[in-house]
């Protein structure tokens, strides 16, 4: 299953939850996000041709986060741009989340294992700034 989180007509995050099955390639975010966040199924045998990607100059104003939980269970708080919650999501093994606009926080309602994915270079604390949580409010 895919899940879209939006508020007033933007997307806070895109889901896909350890069940999705498809076949073929789907990608989830618009053309315009500079994090792309996509799956491929394909059969025993298929081939991708080899090939290297190009130098494109891309502007990138936000850093836009892909969480993979591999083990454990983790409550997301999504917040709009005021810092107001908007929604909570609770993630589990196998559940793939794209973290795209707004705030967010995390609790971890079990030992937990990510894999995070995010532009680069890490520039550090200029590149977020904290504020107090909105605690549990549901999913």
């Amino acid at each position: 299953m895919i899940e879209t989180i939006e508020d007033a007509g933007r997307i806070l995050a895109v889901v896909i939850r350890r069940g999705f099955r498809r076949e073929g390639i789907e990608f989830f975010t618009p053309p315009e996000f500079s994090q792309q966040l996509g799956y491929m199924n394909r059969p025993r045998g298929y081939v991708i041709p080899p090939h290297v990607h190009n130098p494109v100059t891309r502007q990138v104003d936000y850093t836009r986060e892909v969480l993979f939980v591999r083990s454990g269970k983790v409550r997301v708080d999504l917040y709009d741009d005021a810092r107001a919650h908007v929604r909570s999501v609770m993630l589990e093994t196998g559940d793939v989340i794209l973290l795209a606009s707004g705030g967010h926080g995390f609790e971890m309602l079990e030992d937990c294992e990510m894999i995070e994915v995010k532009q680069g270079p890490h520039v550090g604390d200029e590149d977020k700034t904290r504020f107090d949580p909105a605690g549990a409010k549901g999913s």
